[in-house]
Formats: C-alpha cells, structure tokens, sequence
C-alpha cells in the first residue's frame, strides 16, 4: 500500500508551504533519509494513521483478504488505537479480516498483569473491536527458558503463513530501539530475546515504579521481521524524541541507532508531532536547506541565536560576512547586520525584568509586563505539586516580595509520585503517636501490596496528603499566605494508576471555578510537555480550554497567561519574552523551596530522561539561560527563569 500521509504542514512554518513529497521522495534537502510527515498535535496525526489502516483493512475485506497488521505498545500508539475503537463503534469498522501480530513482551511477565502488553492490547483495543481472539498473536511472557527459541521460531513461520506483515505500527525509544531491537540488533535479526537496555528499563520504571521492578528482558520480532512488512509508520510525539528522531531520519545507518535500518524501507514514512520533529534541520536551520525563506521576525531571531552560537560571537559582533558564510544571505537583502544586530539585541534585552509583576510607576512600553495596576492578582498553576517551585521558585518568590497576590493551584495531588516506603513510614509513625485502625489498614495495604496492583483508596489519600503537607513546607517558606493555596485534585488525574484518564468537563470547570473566583491579571501554567506520563498536557490543556471559554467575560480582558518550562527543557532564547534574573541569595533560596518536597528528593519516581534531581536540573537550566544570555552579549546574571506569553486566536 502506498502512503497516504501526505499534508501541508499548518501554522507559521519557516520555508515554503509546499505539501510532503510522498513515500519514496524526501523533502528537497540533502538531509532527510526517511520520509516523514510532522503533524501540529498527536491527536490529529494519530486519526490519520487510524485512517490509514482503516482504509488497509476495507480494502482487503472487499478483495476477500486478511489484513494482517503488526502492533506496537507504549504511549505513542493509544490514540490511534482509541480512534479505531471509534471507527468500529460509530462507523461499523470490522476487525473480522484482520490477523495482528504485537511486537514484544516483556519476560518474564504473566499475562494478567497491568504492566504486560497482553492486558496494554486488549484494554486499548482487543477488548472493543470484533477480532477474532485466535487471530490475536502477542509474545508469551511466560515462556519456559528452554522453550524460548523453538517459541520464537513459531512466532516467525505464523507471521510468514499469513503472507507477511501487510502494515507495521512502531513507536521508538530513546536508544533508537524498534521493538525492542536495542543497539546492537543486527540487520538480519528475527524473532528473539534481547536483554533490556538500562535506558529502556529507566524510561519503564515510572510504569513499574521504580526501575527494579522492570524486566531485564523481553521477546521482540527482529529488524528483519520488521523490514519485510509491506509498509511501515512509525510514530514520534514531544520535544524528547526529537533528538532519536534526528539521529534515524538524517544520521547513518548504524547498529547502535536501530530505526536507522528503516533508512531502507521503501514504504516508511514517520509521522511526528511539531516537538518531536524540533531538531530536523529544515525545522531547525532551514537556512541552510532553503534559501528562498520568508524571513519572518520569529525566524529571523532564531536564526541570529543560532549564529552567535556557531560562530562564538555576541549579537553586537556578527559581521556581514558571518551571515553570509552561514546560509544567511537571504537576511541580509532587505537590511545590513548593524541593523539586524541592534533589532535583536534590544528585542532580547527587553525580555529581562526584575519585576515579573510589571514595575510600578515605570514605562512599560519596552518591559514584557504591564506596569498596571501596580499590584496584581495572580495564579501559579502547578501540575504536580513542585512544579511552581521546581520551574519558577525565583519569580514565585518575586512576585510575593514584591506584593502581589499570589495564588497556588495545584492541579493535581501527585499521590502516584510518592513511593510505598515513604507512605510506609508516614503511616508507622501516625500510628505510633494515635494508634488507629486505619493507619494499621493503611500499613497492612502497603505490606501486602503486589507488584501489579493499585493502591487502595486509603493509600492514595494519604499519599497525597503527604504532597499537600510538603506544599504547604515550600509555599510558607516562601512566604504566602496558606489561604492562597488551592489542591483542585483534578479528576482525570486520580484513577490510582499510572495511566490517567481524559480530559473531562469536571476538569475543566474545576479550573474555570478557580480562574473566575481569583479573577486574575496574571495566570502562570506549565508549558513544558515533555513530562514522562504526560500530566502536564492534559493539565495545560485544561488551563487553556477554561480561559478560552471565559475570554468573554469583563476581567480576561486584562488577564495575561504566561508559560514557564524548567522541569525537563528550557525555552530557546529566541522564544523568550520574559527573562527573570536571580542573585545567588535567590537561587539558594529557590533550591531550599524544592528540597520542601522531601518525597521527590531521593529516587525520584518520574525522573523523564534526566537522572539529576529536580533541583539540579532546575537550577542548571537556569544557570544555562543567565550564561545564553551573557554569551549573546547581555546582562550577567547568576540565573534565569523564562517565559513565553500564550494569546489566545
């Protein structure tokens, strides 16, 4: 079948707006070795890969032919999943003609347990569609050892008597793994098994919580099983698989980076969201792809951060002759690079204020805050209960100094961040102090708990107690007032597990309650999305539908939401339009605020693909942005925390 995923990209792109070449034909630079499609969200590519085999399967049906599809797990492949249950629901879709074969188990791992990908298929798919259950094929985690390469064998000749994988879905890890062909897969490898790498095994670890409890080996189809499907999509979301994404679409071929071997393929097209496709050079640079670029003032200060960075230089050194040795000649037509360098020079140096709140009595017409009114009414939403402190303890701290009315939302309880042990010795020590029957319950739960189960209601209470109690540590510290802090405990967020639910109009209302109580003319929310279970999307997007359903109320006209990162990655300096500067005083007590949540302190439970703590993490980053800004020739400032202001169409 060839590709269908074929689209002009939407919003302001850099280059032209051309449409995607199809499988087989790359974009026109000398980069790109694999065909790819980059979508503005998920959602709206994973329906179009729904479609895709939707479209597959009635095909087949109507020649009289099974479909046989391959199926991959993970986070990247449940929309596209969920929109198929749609199709067959509301559309008549049947799965009666399709035979699929998953890609992987973990092993050893019993088919019953939540973390198997036998119960992760039938729980997203299996269990709400007509398939035939003796067409499901799905690696046995139980396998005897001595049984295991006869097993794999079998699992080769059944996928070669139904003709081949007609399509084969993947997702990718952070090693580069396909399945679970970890570096160092052969080309000609089959169906196998391969030792987990300790990569893969951390990036499971919240799933499991904690990575000692994640297998150290699994069952996976091999590459070459994988390259004799007829056709392949494989799936990249967020800014954290951009640079695995890089490395497969435009690196060599090489063992250690597997999804290169689809370089190969001759019907594979990835289809990726903006963040994954981010480090791409016609996103990246698409100066040096395409010279003929509408130099909008956005790329254009992209393009200068850049060239200060190659080039060693500050925004007040680069000559004519940096632009035009670096693609950049196209800049340099309209204006020279005095001019271009004093633009964003300034452009940059406006974005620092050491009052987040506005300066009262001050011009304002060049400061990224209103000066008016001259204290303002603030809201700090926090997904999880440290992300105020973690991603902007410094202007949280500014804000309440300089006598604004601050507000906490915190969106959620975080209670699956907090580990059984941690729970265990809160309830020991309550019970020692006032004996009762349900600290002695809440004991025997976390004793007796089994690897694959839910915490008990009790449980789940008091760990989420345990957060509130260390959020009120870090918000008192920092001086604001215990009325001012707000636990919304959004419902999508509190199943017990680690897979939430949707987006809901409980959720939303909840956040709209909060909005129009505070009415307020600042509101802060989480922007970084690259947060390992994905609480931080659905958090923003709550924010974002409650504000766009207020817009026409009398107070928003006056409401500014500002975005901050800092959890997992920074804004690029040429996005920032505010930059908040912190003295050494400041930072040290910005750490302290964040070592208030004691429970995410040591062996951290979601730690994403960074192995420092929190706080470390933070206070590099902002450190990192203060010496961006020194290098590019402003201000020098211990640390830095940024800002993009969000408007709403």
């Amino acid at each position: 079948m060839i590709a269908t995923l074929t689209m002009k990209p939407k919003g302001e792109k850099p280059g032209k707006n051309i449409a995607f070449k199809p499988v087989g034909q790359f974009e026109e630079t000398r980069f790109e070795k694999i065909h790819n499609v980059i979508f503005d969200d998920s959602n709206e590519a994973s329906i179009k890969v729904a479609q895709e085999i939707a479209a597959l399967i009635r095909k087949k049906q109507e020649a009289n032919k099974t479909c046989v599809l391959g199926l991959a797990t993970g986070s990247s492949p449940i929309r596209v999943y969920e929109e198929l249950v749609r199709m067959h629901k509301e559309e008549g879709l049947s799965f009666s003609n399709v035979v699929t074969f998953n890609l992987d188990e973990y092993l050893p791992m019993d088919s019953d347990n939540r973390q198997s990908y036998w119960y992760f298929m039938h729980e997203h798919l299996f269990n709400h569609i007509d398939i035939p259950r003796e067409n499901i094929h799905i690696p046995d985690g139980t396998v005897a050892s001595e049984f295991v390469i006869d097993y794999c064998l079998a699992y080769e000749r059944a996928i070669k008597q139904f003709g081949g994988l007609d399509f084969q879905l993947l997702g990718i890890g952070r090693t580069g793994h396909v399945g679970f062909n970890e570096p160092g897969s052969h080309y000609n490898s089959g169906t196998r098994v391969i030792t987990l790498d300790h990569i893969t095994r951390v990036d499971a670890a919240p799933a499991f919580l904690g990575i000692d409890n994640v297998p150290r080996k699994a069952i996976t189809m091999g590459i070459a099983t994988v390259m004799k499907a007829k056709r392949i999509v494989l799936l990249g979301w967020g800014q954290n698989k951009a640079d695995i994404i890089k490395k497969t679409v435009e690196g060599v071929v090489s063992s250690q980076v597997p999804a290169t071997y689809l370089q190969g393929h001759k019907n594979c097209t990835f289809v990726l969201d903006t963040g994954a496709g981010t480090e791409l050079t016609r996103n990246k640079t698409p100066w040096l792809v395409d010279e003929s670029l509408e130099w909008t003032e956005s790329l254009t200060a992209k393009a200068i951060v850049w060239l200060c960075g190659e080039t060693g230089k500050s925004i007040l050194s680069l000559t004519d002759k940096d632009y035009n040795d670096n693609g950049m000649s196209g800049l340099l037509a309209a204006q020279d690079s005095y001019d271009l360098n004093i633009k964003m020079f300034n452009r940059l140096q406006h974005t620092i204020t050491g009052w987040p709140g506005g300066k009262p009595n001050a011009d304002d017409t060049s400061r990224p805050e209103r000066a008016e009114p001259a204290k303002k009414k603030v809201i700090i939403f926090s997904p999880h209960p440290d992300d105020d402190v973690i991603s902007m303890g410094g202007t949280f701290d500014r804000l309440v100094e300089q006598g604004h009315e601050v507000h906490i939302a915190y969106q959620t309880s975080g209670n699956i961040a907090v580990s059984d042990t941690d729970a265990l010795r809160y309830a020991e020590i309550s019970r020692d102090i006032s004996p009762s029957e349900e600290a002695e319950t809440i004991i025997d739960a976390i004793k007796n708990k089994k690897e694959s189960s839910f915490d008990t209601l009790e449980v789940r209470r008091l760990k989420g107690n345990i957060r509130r109690g260390e959020s009120f540590a870090a918000t008192r510290y920092l001086g604001l007032p215990d009325e001012n802090v707000h636990f919304l405990d959004l419902p999508f967020y509190e199943t017990g597990t680690i897979k939430k639910n949707n987006l809901s109009e409980a959720d939303i209302q909840i956040v709209m309650d909060m909005i129009t109580e505070v009415q307020p003319h600042q509101v802060y929310a989480a922007g970084d999305l690259a947060d390992p279970h994905g609480t931080h999307k659905v958090c923003l997007d709550a924010v974002f539908a409650a504000m766009k359903r207020l817009k026409s109320e009398p107070f928003m006209d006056d409401c500014w939401l500002w975005l901050y990162r800092g959890a997992w990655h920074e804004w690029d300096v040429n996005e920032i339009e505010m930059a908040v500067p912190m003295s050494p005083s400041q930072v040290l007590k910005k750490r302290n605020a964040i070592f208030a949540h004691q429970s995410q302190k040591d062996g951290v439970m979601f730690q994403g693909d960074d192995s420092r703590e929190f706080w470390m993490r933070a206070e590099e980053r902002n450190k990192d942005t203060a010496a961006r800004y020194r290098a590019l020739g402003l201000s020098d400032y211990a640390a830095m925390e940024a800002f993009v202001r969000h408007k709403f169409d």
